[in-house]
């Protein structure tokens, strides 16, 4: 416990007067039950209040025998021999198609210091609302940890824990298109438009293939095809074309959603508006259990388009150069809603290119780029590790799995199982992400000002000064500034932090090693690796804080040890979203590392500190 958490749990000792009521504090804490001032402790497997068998038996029937007991597949692998379950995990650790489906596995292994995958003891695989409501209800009465997970793609550990009973929505993945979409009770208020329902447990993958696939239209998700749907809305989300279309959060029109009361609500701008406000950006699994979404969709541009190529310099001062030329081109070319992705800057002072683009042509694409890269190709202190180029593609084809491998294989990479659908696939270079153990991550949203001319060599020095310590990574596309007015205004009403709107890019600093989940085979994570990473990565944000002193963080991803992390994620939005907590959850039935309410709660979410 660090000194933090001993002063929380020191102020939280309840001074009570009378030897009667401590001794009925203890009973009923005994058996996690509830004092005068609400719940104090959840109830873990052994402790008295533990549901017995014959409740757990009749949860199982209220939700038609979907109640599973939960085992990680490595929970019976030694370093000779494995069972049939730990080959298959092994076989497939990469795919996080099978890690999704997988509801003891999340696709995270673990955090250095922080956190390891541990299972849930029993997870209701839900499929439908009625299921949702039953788990609901069960932990409410029974006391237990709750935890709920889609895509379980959770770096902070909020899709798992130990002790718990887990709400699994994977199977809950109906996607549903609508060509005039009223949210309820608005009718008369709002204009039907085009709109997508999903229900919670889809992936991006599987809007992406019946909106804009089979749709012809598009609808803003998140970059990785693997990620759920419910879970980046919750979170604010970012795709790769935000730029132009907003935060995902910002396109939702209507959501139901189970509070912690079993009641399975209606949020739009008409019926229940602050809940439905919370919903958008407020963190997952903060507010209740997302059942179903809908969000708005948009005509498709022509064409969707990606530059990549890297550069290497060779000195200091021409890689200072190189930085100092790129941040200028991106100010002059760039910054608007055409492009997003990354600009890499590397320790071994190379510059890597990894843009894509929407609403231009793979020539008008080329053009942009010309000056930056003619510029590059007149000076011999510069080399192209990976030549440039631009392509383009018509957009309706960018996640349409059969195009890719007839035309570009290897760029995107099946779920390797038998029997898999055609259209789960995801970008090659995400499966590095697939069961990783982070050693350190860290991002910072960094404000448009810090573009202007007379800045610009601030952000250059400071670029520079942070890969002297540990690569950095510009998502541009992860900052609205020069974004359309109607992106922002859609965006500025959610939950996300105000910061959003005013920055160009979030920075983000990171390193992990190979998946270790509890039991695997082999020595586990090198912890002394972590520890040096760590510590780099932290010195290297360092510099970037020097000129964005303040910046907030994204929630989905961000520092796990974040000092400040209900400004960093929210800004001036935290005390609006507490308040919607306090009225849909006043028990604090659901928790999550670092999400709204969790000040009042120890770090694992068992006990009660204020």
């Amino acid at each position: 416990m660090n000194r933090r958490e001993v002063l929380k749990a020191a102020l939280a000792i309840p001074f009570l007067s009378g030897m009667m009521m401590g001794g009925m504090t203890s009973a009923l804490a005994a058996v996690g039950g509830t004092t005068v001032g609400g719940l104090r402790s959840r109830v873990r497997p052994g402790d008295p209040g533990w549901p017995s068998t014959a409740e757990w038996s009749r949860l199982k029937q209220d939700v038609g025998g979907r109640l599973l007991k939960l085992e990680s597949p490595f929970a019976n692998c030694t370093a000779t021999s494995t069972t049939a379950a730990c080959q298959e995990a092994l076989k497939h650790l990469k795919n996080p198609f099978y890690i999704g489906d997988t509801p003891a596995l999340t696709q995270t292994s673990g955090w250095a210091q922080a956190w390891t995958s541990q299972p849930s003891v029993y997870a209701v695989a839900a499929e439908s609302t009625a299921d949702v409501i039953a788990a609901v209800n069960f932990a409410r009465e029974h006391h237990l940890r709750l935890v709920v997970k889609g895509g379980g793609h959770s770096y902070q550990g909020t899709s798992d824990a130990p002790d718990s009973l887990l709400v699994w929505t994977r199977h809950m993945n109906k996607v549903t298109l609508h060509d005039a979409f009223v949210a309820q009770g608005c009718a008369g208020v709002h204009a039907p438009q085009p709109a997508v329902t999903v229900q919670a447990g889809a992936m991006w993958i599987d809007a992406y293939d019946a909106v804009t696939t089979h749709g012809g239209r598009y609808v803003q998700g998140g970059g990785c095809t693997t990620v759920g749907v419910a879970g980046l809305i919750q979170s604010g989300g970012f795709g790769s074309f935000s730029k132009n279309f907003g935060t995902a959060s910002s396109s939702l029109i209507e959501a139901e959603i189970v509070t912690a009361d079993g009641v399975a609500r209606i949020a739009n701008a008409c019926t229940n508006p602050e809940l439905f406000w919370g919903i958008k950006g407020g963190g997952g699994g903060c507010l209740g259990v997302v059942t179903r979404l809908t969000l708005r969709t948009h005509e498709l541009p022509e064409f969707f388009g990606a530059v990549f190529g890297e550069i290497k310099a060779a000195s200091d001062d021409a890689y200072r150069a190189l930085i100092a030329k790129v941040v200028g081109f991106y100010q002059s070319d760039l910054f608007n809603p055409h492009w997003g992705e990354q600009l890499k800057f590397h320790g071994d002072n190379r510059l890597g290119l990894s843009m894509v683009f929407q609403g231009l042509t793979a020539k008008q694409a080329e053009a942009t780029w010309a000056p930056f890269l003619d510029w590059v190709r007149a000076r011999k202190e510069y080399s192209f590790l990976k030549e440039p180029g631009a392509l383009a593609l018509p957009a309706q084809h960018f996640w349409d799995a059969d195009f890719f491998r007839q035309h570009a294989p290897g760029i995107m990479v099946d779920d390797d199982r038998a029997g898999a659908p055609r259209n789960h696939v995801l970008w090659a270079g995400d499966q590095g992400e697939a069961g990783w153990f982070i050693h350190s991550f860290k991002s910072a949203w960094l404000p448009a000002s810090l573009l202007r001319k007379d800045r610009q060599s601030q952000l250059v020095d400071a670029l520079f000064a942070c890969t002297r310590h540990w690569d950095v990574e510009l998502h541009v596309n992860k900052g609205l500034a020069s974004a359309p007015a109607d992106a922002i205004a859609a965006s500025r009403d959610t939950a996300t932090n105000p910061q959003v709107l005013d920055a160009f890019a979030l920075a983000i600093i990171a390193g992990s090693g190979d998946p270790a989940y509890p039991g695997m085979p082999g020595a586990g994570p090198d912890l002394a690796d972590a520890r040096h990473d760590a510590a780099h990565i932290g010195k290297a944000m360092d510099e970037l804080l020097k000129v964005a002193p303040g910046a907030g963080a994204y929630v989905s991803e961000s520092d796990y040890f974040q000092p400040d992390w209900s400004t960093a994620f929210w800004g001036a939005n935290y005390p609006r979203l507490a308040a919607v907590k306090r009225t849909y959850d006043p028990e604090g039935l659901f928790f999550v590392h670092h999400g709204v309410g969790s000040e009042a709660w120890s770090a694992d979410g068992f006990t009660r500190l204020r």
